[in-house]
């Protein structure tokens, strides 16, 4: 693969699953720097903040700072924000959203929002929903960090952020803008922080349904890794599923480091 303004690399399943970084991640990473080759992780969760997501990656003996993370939280403070400097927002979220709309100028408010942004919340009530399908319904504009329904854990899955919103879709009859993959804002608005242009940029990650897609919404080129969720027994359902190919497939990180000669 050629002319590769910069990876955008997917975490969970690609560079690992939970706890346990997978085979290869640590050296691939350090082949980018050396190689010269620009790159963020980008990811759906809304959580963690970058330094957040750094940790846990060095934690598991990958290189990472916080200034290579992309979450879908500082996506979508950022989109708030272009639209609307120094908007009202109510958050339905935690540290990750809270610390990203901070850090955009925008102004968190308990009441009367332009905005309500909602990400993985797991303090929400019956109470948190009501007064968000209120503000909702009352004009302001509903956005979602990522779409996912469920999440892994320690005790099997769990709600994601995405079960949360089609709650306060369902009651304010308002569907959100969302922002996470497999929509293309999360991709575009990282392309951007290493300022190139989608069409520059390369997607990488083992999610058909989310990475994929995110990266062919958004004009981008595409490598599945065959690491995670997608395997080689369920590519052609979720080919026909997504409606979706991606450019180059990786049995593994180390094909993926001889694909991209690191």
């Amino acid at each position: 693969m050629k002319n590769i303004g910069g990876l955008l690399i997917d975490l969970d399943g690609t560079l690992f699953h939970g706890g346990r970084m997978i085979p290869g991640a640590d050296k691939l990473i350090e082949g980018l720097r050396t190689a010269g080759i620009p790159f963020l992780f980008v990811t759906n969760n809304s959580s963690r903040t970058a330094a957040g997501v750094a940790a846990h990656l060095q934690g598991m003996g990958i290189a990472a700072k916080p200034e290579e993370v992309c979450t879908s939280s500082l996506a979508a403070a950022r989109y708030i924000a272009g639209e609307l400097p120094e908007a009202r927002v109510a958050i339905l979220g935690e540290e990750g959203l809270i610390d990203a709309c901070m850090a955009a100028g925008l102004k968190i408010v308990e009441d009367d929002p332009q905005y309500v942004v909602q990400g993985i919340y797991r303090a929400f009530t019956y109470d948190s929903l009501a007064r968000a399908s209120r503000w909702i319904m009352g004009g302001a504009k509903f956005v979602l960090t990522n779409p996912d329904l469920m999440l892994p854990s320690d005790d099997g899955v769990m709600p994601g952020a995405g079960t949360i919103g089609a709650a306060i879709e369902a009651a304010s009859g308002v569907a959100p803008v969302v922002i996470g993959k497999p929509e293309a804002h999360l991709i575009t608005f990282a392309a951007s922080i290493l300022g190139i242009k989608p069409e520059e940029a390369v997607v990488v990650g083992d999610n058909m349904r989310t990475d994929i897609t995110a990266g062919v919404n958004a004009g981008c080129r595409t490598v599945l890794v065959l690491t995670g969720l997608t395997t080689a027994e369920n590519l052609e359902h979720y080919k026909t599923v997504t409606g979706v190919t991606p450019d180059e497939i990786c049995r593994d990180l180390a094909e993926l480091m001889a694909m991209l000669g690191v």
